[in-house]
């Protein structure tokens, strides 16, 4: 049965291409959109293909699209013209297709897409994962009718849009959602410690490097606390679990963890990236953490994404270039000894998540369906 708003003859057209950051939305999103009855279609670059989950039945229109900043001449005079092909194709598949809204997750097969849609006047709504709007959102902002926000404030968004703006949060996987009713429990003065080290799907050399140094800067008595999980690039895994070995340290070494979410259930705190989707999960779990943004990511954004965290006391934030074996030794330290400190941070984060993103992005896409444009109150989604 179609519940109240939604319809099976005008689908809700997805728009979503590039890192897991855009697309892991898009898939949350359409799992919400289909328990609610809404018809889809995705539009998408050559990569779509080889999507599964909520995304891999969805009928999928392929489209042309390509980076124009960032690159080389060559890749850039590309990019323009496929996103000028990728324009006149979102045309003629809107047209088409009919849609009552069409939602972009930002990257650049977003850009001809919601163009197109704006153009066509359709009701349109992008999604930004970062607290600093990314260069396709940047681009679309004026055109789109809503902005939905991860974050309460986002860096770069004209004062002319803030209007539009409705912080929907970043949705989580369902594993991580039911960490939100699983409460932190601080460490015992002098008890183990759950340390848990991630750097993303390819790990983090710099993490390899970093914190088994700074382990060997912590007394023996400090060490034999510790009960420690971190994710290691496949090349650096061999010396890192033997450093562990020699030094007595229990630890568990890996290329990947397929069960993250109940590491992270366990985890007093956990040394990351600063992605959007990592800080996802840390502020719907409440959980502290020692962020290291990734010094090369477009426009810093995980500096601002560690940042919006760290200001309201759910993390630590440490830059690429700080992260030196003395500096996490001496915060390590330090949290072992006051062990309050990290139930206060797991509050703050918790604080700061969401665990129902994904149907705060429905309700959006339900009320611009309704109205054709978002409220004007700037509030979250209700």
């Amino acid at each position: 049965m179609v519940e109240a708003g939604a319809t099976q003859i005008n689908p809700i057209v997805l728009v979503a291409g590039g890192t897991g950051g855009h697309v892991f939305p898009a898939e949350a999103l359409a799992g919400a959109l289909r328990a609610k009855g809404h018809t889809l279609a995705l539009l998408t670059d050559s990569r779509g293909a080889a999507w599964t989950g909520a995304l891999g039945d969805v009928t999928t229109h392929p489209i042309r699209a390509g980076p124009v900043t960032g690159v080389a001449l060559g890749r850039r005079l590309k990019g323009v013209m496929d996103l000028a092909l990728g324009g006149l194709q979102s045309r003629l598949l809107l047209r088409r297709l009919a849609p009552s809204v069409v939602i972009g997750f930002g990257g650049y097969t977003t850009v001809p897409a919601i163009l197109a849609a704006a153009s066509l006047k359709l009701p349109t709504m992008i999604h930004e994962q970062n607290a600093l709007l990314g260069r396709a959102n940047r681009l679309l902002a004026p055109r789109a009718s809503a902005i939905a926000t991860s974050f309460a404030d986002v860096l770069r968004l004209r004062d002319e849009d803030h209007h539009k703006v409705v912080r929907t949060g970043n949705p989580v996987r369902a594993a991580f959602r039911e960490l939100r009713d699983r409460p932190y429990v601080e460490p015992r003065r002098g008890g183990e410690i759950h340390l848990l080290v991630t750097g993303g799907s390819q790990g983090a050399r710099v993490f390899s490097k970093v914190v088994p140094d700074a382990m060997e800067r912590l007394s023996g008595d400090a060490r034999q606390r510790i009960r420690l999980a971190q994710q290691c690039r496949p090349e650096d895994l061999d010396e890192v679990r033997a450093r562990y070995h020699h030094m007595g340290l229990d630890a568990e070494v890996a290329p990947f963890f397929d069960d993250l979410a109940r590491r992270l259930d366990r985890a007093h705190l956990v040394i990351c990236r600063a992605g959007a989707s990592t800080i996802a999960e840390l502020t719907t779990a409440g959980r502290p953490s020692i962020l290291v943004p990734y010094a090369h990511a477009a426009d810093d954004h995980q500096t601002h994404n560690a940042r919006a965290i760290a200001d309201g006391g759910g993390a630590e934030l440490i830059a690429e270039a700080d992260f030196m074996p003395v500096v996490l030794a001496a915060r390590l330290k330090l949290m072992l000894d006051q062990p309050r400190t990290l139930g206060a941070m797991a509050a703050a984060a918790k604080l700061a998540g969401h665990s129902d993103a994904a149907d705060s992005l429905a309700r959006l896409a339900a009320r611009l369906i309704a109205t054709g444009e978002n409220d004007d109150d700037g509030r979250e989604a209700a």
